[in-house]
């Protein structure tokens, strides 16, 4: 388990990007990323970067199911 402050020294050039989306800007940015990330790791689950990939996908996908009623049908 890494402490706090390993943790804060890793997260720190994450933070900016890996939010909660709360309006259309962050929600596109985060789409955006994920989307190059498809790029990269594709089908592999093993790739080291595969985590990242599901994160993203449910941070999208809660914004979508709150603020983007049509995609529900």
């Amino acid at each position: 388990m890494l402490s706090i402050a390993e943790t804060q020294k890793l997260w720190q050039p994450l933070a900016h990007r890996l939010v909660i989306p709360r309006d259309e800007a962050s929600y596109q940015q985060l789409v955006e990323w994920l989307d190059q990330l498809i790029d990269e790791v594709g089908e592999d689950e093993q790739h080291p970067l595969a985590s990242l990939m599901d994160i993203l996908g449910i941070l999208i996908e809660n914004y979508e199911n709150e603020h983007i009623p049509e995609l529900q049908g």
